[in-house]
């Protein structure tokens, strides 16, 4: 039999050498979305309990961002993403770039402060991280969008890459840091949670845009490039049918659409909660003005009441 530069034969079936090199990988993934979605409708239904409302599309949300999160690292995509870049940057570009969006319209912060006991010392931890130092910092557009663009291009166009790939322990760790790193810079764009002093509308739809031409430019490098840019994937299985420039090629492609995809959904929920904010803010000065004016009319005729008395 064969064997390649990473220690697989290229003859294998692909799932073969998929999970040869990554046992028991999509275990750990199945395990957490489980935790994670069992612990989400368990806090929906102790407000249910209480008598308090949950809005059914948060739920829906929420479960369809476990779900995307599943459906990445939980099927044979994860073993196809072991040896086809194509596959890997299929993974990357969801659990990234979507399911964090997903994630967030769920408002699973906004959940666990309604379910946790008013005054407890869970509840008051919580609201403590919330507004500490180090959350303020995560949560900084120069900390997100510097971590965001150096997830693409320290890892890919770096060693780092190609070294996280040849353990089990490196490429589930990489997996789960492209969904940290989407949850933290979509979460002050988002604004959907409580957390530190939030930009307003307009500087979150600045700081959305400010990615869009690194991740274009990534995209566009990868299917440029005339040469595998990254080791892992410059030799795949015979068996899938296709040459390492055509699968990084297609690579970029994803990279480059999810890009703009993800960027016009956030665009439209920003939209949405500027347009809502702006209805509040007019109802409420709206009932001040009411106020005002009722206080001005009573005061008149206390006067006229009080020319009528002399």
């Amino acid at each position: 039999m064969e064997h390649d530069g990473h220690g697989h034969g290229t003859d294998l079936p692909p799932l073969t050498v998929a999970r040869a090199l990554a046992p028991g990988g999509d275990t750990v993934f199945l395990v957490g979305c489980a935790v994670v979605l069992a612990l989400y409708l368990w806090a929906v239904v102790r407000l249910h309990r209480r008598g308090d409302r949950w809005a059914a599309g948060r739920t829906v949300s929420f479960v369809l961002g476990v779900l995307s999160i599943a459906a990445v690292t939980c099927t044979a995509l994860y073993d196809y993403g072991m040896v086809l870049f194509s596959a890997h940057m299929l993974q990357h570009m969801v659990i990234s770039m979507v399911s964090p969006i997903l994630l967030l319209l769920g408002a699973p912060v906004t959940l666990l402060l309604r379910a946790l006991p008013a005054g407890g010392t869970s509840r008051r931890a919580v609201v403590r991280l919330l507004h500490s130092r180090w959350t303020r910092v995560v949560t900084s557009s120069l900390f997100t969008i510097t971590l965001f663009i150096a997830s693409l291009y320290a890892l890919y166009f770096t060693p780092l890459f190609d070294f996280l790939m040849e353990s089990r322990i490196g490429h589930l760790g990489m997996m789960l840091h492209f969904v940290a790193v989407g949850l933290v810079f979509f979460w002050p764009i988002m604004g959907v949670d409580p957390g530190p002093h939030r930009p307003g509308h307009l500087m979150r739809m600045l700081e959305l845009f400010a990615t869009m031409p690194f991740h274009a430019f990534f995209g566009i490098a990868l299917m440029m490039a005339s040469g595998p840019m990254v080791d892992t994937f410059a030799d795949p299985p015979a068996s899938l049918g296709t040459d390492a420039i055509s699968d990084q090629s297609a690579a970029g492609g994803m990279a480059w659409a999810f890009s703009e995809i993800p960027t016009v959904i956030v665009l439209i929920a920003l939209v949405i909660q500027w347009y809502v904010s702006e209805q509040r803010t007019a109802k409420r000065l709206d009932r001040t003005a009411d106020r005002d004016g009722d206080r001005d009319l009573e005061a008149y005729n206390a006067y006229l009441a009080s020319l009528r008395t002399r």
